[in-house]
């Protein structure tokens, strides 16, 4: 096998045209919660993937990769974060997460605010996260603004889809932005989407709370157009939740947290809201999550819930790659005596095609059906397992540097030698 490696700045600073690959040989797994296929093939081409699995025939001038005795995986897919807005999360001049001290709250774009060359960035896609759902975070009202869709490629353009949904804050943290309460915050809400009814309607009253930006950022989400995404964790705020749906049917709603979903899991599938759970809050660590397990969310998805994995408050703007770890501990649950997991295929679904799904992109990312982007990943072993690698990672068919800043400290001080300048100004 021929490897042409290029040099990360080349990577960066000039466009890689996308070529015919054929990875042979390899364990494929599709990401759609279908088994592993022994000795499968996948073929990108044009920067999509054309075929995957059992005897397919590989084009003729395609790039062979062998993968025996490796897995082969769509790239992974983070189903909640806010990777690439912060590079030093404590530094506020490069924390864009949230906006302290703006007037403005749903009309914030966050796709403005993603730096790909932030080191989280690289550290992730090496291991193996190809796209990430990215929020803001709510701070002087419980809209934080509009969330986006990243890949991690190495290049300046890491926005993949803008404004894919709108993010609020409902629980405790929603009712301290709102006022102090939990009445205050569902007041706060219904009359938001009240006035941004009345913007569209060309009525908005010059009293109106809302920004007109503000309100005109909120017209596709009354009008279904534009995810809304709501954190809350609490049995209680989640029925609230759900109740504001039935209110308003148009909402398209997603819930992120829920670690107390599985109390009411039988609600939250009857009512078709789908979930991005944090996968292993089994401690209360607040008021609003007395209730945690981490049987959560294999309760959910045995109740018929649709689950992906989310990072949210989870040292979400560098460790979007421990969700592999964390779906892994969810197929480990399956052997612990009276606890609820997932088996490998759903687990390893939750951090690919179902956090797509949620997102309304399950047609371009999170599995290597025809057409989707060619994110795929070339992994030494079980990619649930924390001991395994990573051999090599495509993003829209085109190969990936593995370089981190962590790899080059790691070969600069492997050897260190003495030099004629101390060893921190040596490059």
């Amino acid at each position: 096998m021929k490897r042409i490696l290029l040099p990360l700045l080349a990577l960066v600073s000039t466009p890689v045209l996308a070529e015919t690959v054929a990875i042979i040989g390899g364990k494929v797994v599709i990401g759609d919660g279908s088994a592993p296929i022994e000795g499968g093939t996948v073929i990108i081409s044009n920067g999509r993937v054309t075929a995957a699995g059992s005897n397919v025939a590989v084009p003729a001038g395609a790039q062979r990769i062998d993968a025996t005795g490796k897995w082969v995986t769509p790239g992974l897919v983070a189903g909640f974060s806010r990777i690439g807005l912060a590079g030093v999360d404590a530094v506020d001049d490069s924390n864009d997460s949230s906006a302290k001290t703006s007037p403005f709250s749903a009309s914030l774009d966050v796709s403005t605010g993603v730096n790909p060359d932030v080191a989280a960035i690289a550290i992730n896609r090496a291991a193996g996260v190809t796209r990430a759902v990215v929020s803001p975070d709510a701070s002087n009202a419980i809209f934080g603004g509009q969330g986006a869709v990243i890949d991690t490629g190495a290049d300046p353009d890491a926005i993949t889809r803008p404004r894919v949904f709108q993010f609020v804050e409902f629980g405790e943290g929603g009712a301290r932005r709102a006022g102090g309460s939990r009445p205050a915050l569902i007041a706060a809400f219904r009359n938001a989407l009240s006035e941004a009814r009345d913007y569209a309607a060309g009525r908005l009253r010059e009293d109106s709370q809302l920004k007109r930006a503000d309100a005109a950022a909120l017209v596709p989400v009354v009008n279904g157009a534009q995810k809304l995404v709501i954190h809350a964790e609490s049995a209680t705020d989640i029925l609230a939740v759900l109740a504001l749906k039935r209110e308003t049917p148009a909402l398209s709603l997603v819930i992120v947290g829920a670690t107390e979903g599985w109390r009411v899991a039988p609600q939250i599938a009857a009512s078709g809201v789908p979930v991005i759970a944090s996968a292993v809050n089994d401690l209360p660590g607040s008021f609003e999550q007395i209730a945690a397990t981490q049987s959560n969310v294999g309760r959910m998805k045995a109740a018929g819930v649709t689950v992906a994995i989310g990072m949210i408050d989870d040292d979400d703007t560098r460790q979007a790659m421990h969700a592999a770890q964390y779906a892994g501990n969810l197929v480990a649950l399956t052997h612990v005596p009276g606890a609820t997991g997932l088996n490998w295929n759903d687990a390893f679904a939750a951090i690919t095609s179902k956090a797509a799904q949620v997102m309304g992109m399950g047609g371009e990312i999170g599995s290597l059906l025809p057409g989707r982007r060619g994110d795929v990943v070339i992994w030494d072993g079980d990619p649930l397992e924390v001991a395994t690698g990573v051999e090599a990672v495509w993003i829209d068919g085109v190969r990936q540097p593995l370089e981190t800043r962590q790899t080059r400290l790691r070969a600069r001080y492997a050897n260190p030698q003495e030099g004629n300048l101390p060893k921190a100004y040596d490059r």
